[in-house]
């Protein structure tokens, strides 16, 4: 499974560099679509930002990659003996005598709105990042290797509330999506679950 899946996002990304390339994020269904030429070729799983940190919704561009990037602003906070004490922490906060505030790495970071940016992440299966939006490694790693500086993306829909307190919802509705009907032929399908536990 998990060289078959390795297989068709090396063969989407050796597609993808000679095809008009561009991206859409939906809030509302949580995914991001790698375009081709206007089609879909790979749908992801997201995370993008919760209550008080919401993704801005509109038009934009790849502003910048970078392969290993480190968050400025969040992180974790560990004590002397590399205990976390906070693993949510802004860099702003007090760190206790002998600890240190620990970046958060963002790698495959394709910035695309100010701090906001694509990124490897955890998704625990609600919107939890802090405006970034978080996707598995190895799909971050098929659209940093597809996008380019001035890519466009389109961040659109809303964010669903009710998953801001951690409510199970399933990843991907049953509801249509917008890449359905006859511009996009059959319904796009979603990648297969990823391979670790």
């Amino acid at each position: 499974m998990r060289v078959a899946l390795w297989v068709s996002i090396f063969f989407c990304t050796a597609v993808l560099l000679h095809a008009e390339t561009s991206v859409e994020i939906d809030l509302q269904e949580q995914r991001a679509y790698l375009l081709q030429n206007g089609r879909p070729v790979l749908a992801s799983p997201i995370s993008s930002g919760r209550y008080g940190h919401l993704t801005k919704g509109g038009a934009f561009k790849i502003l910048e990659k970078e392969r290993a990037h480190y968050s400025s602003m969040y992180g974790k906070i560990v004590d002397a003996y590399g205990n976390t004490v906070v693993a949510d922490a802004d860099a702003d906060m007090s760190v206790p005598r002998g600890g240190k505030f620990i970046p958060a790495p963002m790698h495959f970071f394709m910035r695309f709105n100010g701090a906001d940016g694509m990124h490897a992440g955890y998704l625990p299966g609600y919107p939890a990042s802090h405006g970034c939006v978080r996707m598995p490694e190895q799909y971050a790693i098929a659209f940093f290797n597809s996008v380019s500086a001035g890519t466009p993306v389109t961040v659109f829909g809303r964010t669903p509330t009710g998953r801001y307190l951690g409510q199970s919802q399933p990843l991907f509705p049953g509801r249509g999506s917008r890449f359905t009907g006859p511009r996009f032929g059959p319904r796009f399908v979603p990648p297969p679950p990823p391979w670790w536990p």
